[in-house]
């Protein structure tokens, strides 16, 4: 019956007969355990009841894949039950009651995902079979091959040397171990575990071919720099020519000697700083955009328009003025800092760049196109061209002609290496055509791809409102009275039938198809009272009182909960509120008799010292108690019983009294 419960909740037949068994299995071992340390026998209904509260709870959170929670309760008890069976009091696992073969299944079922290529399944099951046998040394040595194999060498560094601990004289394990410090750069160390275990096992071939790899990769660590110096780089001219502010240094002798002592001795590097090619340089043979503007750089021509990726175009700056004779001062600068602000004229296709700029300035949309064609035309290999026209067809609301713009625009950014800042630029227009449409899948989607590529906040901005649109939509269209009509009638049948897991899913999905009816969270909340998920419960009469301040049943079973949790004096207020409401209702003059019957001066000395404990685990009394003015109050209560009244014409000071006296902590005679 159980699992034809669960199957209601979106568990398989399978995995719900397998969590009702290994509930059953769990609570064996506890009763098993009671009556072998001679404790009171525990009877058969509480057995069941253990089984059946036990299982609820798991159904009731709906759990899509149990094998994480079968892994959390199998480490429970199969630890308890080991720790009976090391003290000599029970032995377990000869009566049968723990099968620790099972941690074989879950090594076997590992050892297929690590062998198909899914690592991460495999830590999954190996780490559910070291909560069986947590001294399985083959166990912790496989995940930490899955660790090596997903690159976490750390964590696979912790499994080898937890293998080694548990099987000194296991030669893997110290595999294990110089493979993973050999992966961290630890080459010494890794070098040290291999000859570790060729000591235990001397004709081990993986040892063997470990250690060798481990000397080679310390040796190439010691080797010289020069090894690793990016100008010496064949790829590094090809890089250079294919950019065009570069290739057009390439011209300058002083360009090309800064190359060659650069190639020669990288060190010379901070020599170079100051020049604004060496910045360019070094962005292009990265790939990464590390220029700074600086005042000497105004007469260089501008890769590229910048802006917010819809604004308009920024237009390529105009040429610096012809600079006065040198002066005495100026003459002073070192040959080489002259050389690095050259001037050079603005090629025709820039010009028709700034025209077209002007042009887009002043609304003239049409005059701006011709331009920027014209530009395109005088020079196909820069993408601000494309990307400048596009602007032009987003403010003329021609979207289609933007979008197939922008990826002309960026497939030419691609083959000439542009910058990413303007790769990213071509690609965000295209996500805010997308959302000007009202298109905010295709817009998210392209928004991400741009900011893959450069940060941009405005970009970020525009995600974020996308993706709020999107998810505003989805709750809407997901929202449906009937619907949640329905599940609410299915729910009280479940209710009625004492199947609360299913009632409590029905209740939920009627809360999502109609997050605004208060009956539906009253109803739920009287199921999670059922499950004794008290805390829950609360939440529920909580919301339905805000969403509706007039539910009197909301107040009582509020009440009904705290006094579940032995909170008199919070189960009284909710009451009083039902009974503010409705002075005649049964059941909260019920609940009242309740609470009274549970005031301290009804209580017995240790039922009084039981509830001052709970009270004090109350964060309101903690306050309370901690205020030094109300420390100063009661010790004035208890030498002068007459200052009482005078701090009860106080209605703050009053009220906190009174909480006190409803916990049980304080008294008056």
């Amino acid at each position: 019956a159980l699992p034809s419960r669960a199957r209601r909740c979106s568990l398989s037949k399978k995995m719900a007969t397998e969590l009702f068994c290994l509930i059953r299995f769990s609570s064996k071992i506890i009763l098993r355990a009671f009556r072998d340390l001679k404790i009171k026998k525990p009877g058969r209904r509480s057995s069941r009841t253990l089984q059946k509260v036990l299982y609820l709870r798991c159904v009731s959170a709906k759990l899509q894949d149990c094998s994480f929670h079968f892994s959390k309760l199998f480490q429970v008890f199969a630890h308890s039950s080991k720790s009976f069976v090391f003290s000599g009091r029970i032995n377990l696992k000869k009566s049968g009651v723990v099968d620790f073969t099972m941690a074989d299944e879950f090594k076997t079922k590992g050892n297929a995902a690590l062998q198909a290529g899914n690592a991460e399944e495999a830590i999954v099951y190996y780490t559910q079979g070291m909560g069986l046998d947590a001294s399985n040394h083959v166990l912790y040595s496989n995940r930490s091959a899955a660790y090596a194999k997903l690159e976490r060498y750390s964590e696979a560094l912790a499994d080898a040397e937890k293998t080694v601990s548990l099987k000194p004289d296991w030669p893997k394990g110290y595999s294990r171990v110089g493979l993973a410090l050999s992966f961290l750069d630890r080459h010494t160390e890794a070098i040290d575990a291999y000859e570790k275990g060729l000591k235990i096992d001397p004709s081990n071939a993986q040892l063997q071919s470990g250690l060798t790899e481990a000397q080679t990769r310390a040796n190439q660590s010691a080797s010289s720099p020069e090894k690793n110096n990016m100008f010496s780089s064949p790829e590094v001219m090809t890089k250079l020519m294919a950019n065009p502010k570069t290739r057009a240094y390439m011209a300058d002798p002083s360009y090309r000697q800064m190359l060659q002592s650069l190639s020669a001795n990288p060190q010379d590097m901070g020599g170079f700083l100051q020049d604004p090619r060496f910045n360019e340089t070094l962005s292009t043979i990265l790939g990464v955009d590390l220029s700074t503007a600086s005042p000497g750089d105004a007469g260089e021509p501008s890769n590229g328009a910048t802006g917010n990726g819809t604004g308009e175009p920024t237009p390529t700056p105009a040429p610096a003025p012809a600079k006065p004779a040198a002066t005495a001062t100026s003459q002073k600068r070192p040959a080489a800092a002259a050389a690095a602000e050259p001037e050079r004229e603005l090629t025709e296709a820039e010009k028709e760049k700034q025209l077209g700029n002007a042009a887009y300035k002043q609304k003239d949309f049409e005059a701006a196109l011709a331009h920027y064609d014209k530009a395109v035309e005088l020079d196909g290999t820069d993408m601000t061209f494309l990307t400048n026209k596009a602007a032009v067809f987003f403010e003329q609301g021609e979207l289609d002609r933007c979008i197939e713009t922008c990826h002309k625009a960026v497939e030419v950014g691609r083959e000439n290496r542009a910058e990413f800042k303007q790769i990213a630029k071509a690609i965000g227009r295209i996500g805010s055509s997308h959302l000007k449409r009202e298109e905010y899948e295709d817009a998210i989607k392209w928004f991400n791809k741009s900011l893959a590529e450069h940060r941009v906040p405005d970009i970020l901005k525009k995600l974020q409102q996308a993706e709020k649109i999107v998810k505003e939509r989805k709750r809407l269209a997901y929202l449906s009275p009937e619907i949640a009509l329905e599940e609410k009638t299915k729910g009280n049948e479940a209710f009625q039938k004492g199947d609360f897991p299913t009632a409590l899913v029905h209740y939920t999905e009627a809360i999502k198809r109609n997050p605004d009816d208060p009956k539906v969270y009253s109803n739920r909340a009287a199921c999670y009272t059922k499950l004794a998920e008290f805390r829950l419960g609360l939440a529920d009469c909580d919301k339905c009182v805000q969403l509706d301040p007039q539910f009197v049943k909301a107040y009582v079973r509020k009440g009904m909960i705290h006094v579940a949790l032995k909170e008199s004096s919070k189960a009284m207020e909710a009451f009083q509120a039902a009974l503010a409401l409705d002075p005649n209702n049964a059941d909260a003059m019920e609940g009242m008799r309740k609470c009274y019957t549970a005031t301290p001066a009804k209580m017995s000395d240790a039922e009084r010292e039981q509830a001052a404990q709970r009270a004090m685990s109350d964060p309101e009394v903690q306050s309370i108690m901690q205020d030094p003015a109300m420390r100063t109050i009661l010790q004035q209560m208890q030498t002068d019983p007459g200052a009482l009244k005078e701090h009860l014409k106080n209605p703050v000071i009053s009220e906190k009294i009174q909480k006190l006296m409803n916990a049980g902590l304080i008294s008056m005679r």
